[in-house]
């Protein structure tokens, strides 16, 4: 069965941005986003990854998923299919319509899609957020691991981690990096048993 991982960066008191969608704050280092982007390529937007000199084939996922929200952060700017090297989900009830051919738009059955793709042969499945959405997953037992990027810095308020309440649960760290930056990238897989 395939994974799948909500990978996410994340300010040290739970938030992945700012209340109005924003980033500011989050380490824009050039020495760890190369890190980044060699150890998992396929996190790379399209249309980024020739200017950044990211040409790595994907490592970890092959798909995926994204909010509403997160996915209107590209759209704004103009960005219509931001992760074409991957098969792209989009989950929202307000859009009526996909804005691009490559991305499927779920509005119902979500749980269900999400069963049928981590059944089906691959790589791992990316959440990239949104908090919603993780809500959901995470509720319905389908997120297997979180990998953490931790800004060091505090937001106060914003877009949390998981946008309701979610069960407590025991994860257990299966791996960690310590950039000379601050940020720790932690890698947690979830308790089967919560």
């Amino acid at each position: 069965m395939r994974e799948l991982t909500y990978y996410v960066a994340c300010s040290v008191d739970g938030f992945i941005a700012h209340t109005d969608g924003s980033h500011d704050g989050f380490s824009q280092d050039g020495d760890y986003f190369a890190d980044l982007f060699a150890t998992f390529p396929e996190t790379m937007p399209s249309h980024l990854r020739d200017a950044m000199g990211v040409h790595g084939e994907n490592r970890w996922f092959d798909t995926v998923l994204m909010g509403r929200k997160t996915y209107e952060i590209g759209l704004n700017e103009g960005v219509t299919s931001p992760y074409s090297h991957l098969k792209q989900y989009l989950f929202s009830r307000s859009i009526k319509e996909s804005p691009d051919q490559n991305v499927e738009l779920v509005s119902e059955n979500v749980i269900e899609l999400v069963n049928n793709l981590k059944q089906k042969p691959g790589k791992g499945i990316w959440l990239c957020g949104g908090a919603n959405l993780a809500t959901t997953l995470f509720t319905h037992r389908l997120i297997d691991q979180l990998i953490l990027k931790l800004n060091p810095f505090l937001m106060g308020a914003g877009i949390p981690l998981f946008a309701g309440v979610i069960q407590q649960t025991a994860l257990e760290l299966t791996d960690k990096k310590v950039y000379d930056n601050g940020v720790l990238l932690l890698y947690y897989k979830l308790n089967c048993d919560r």
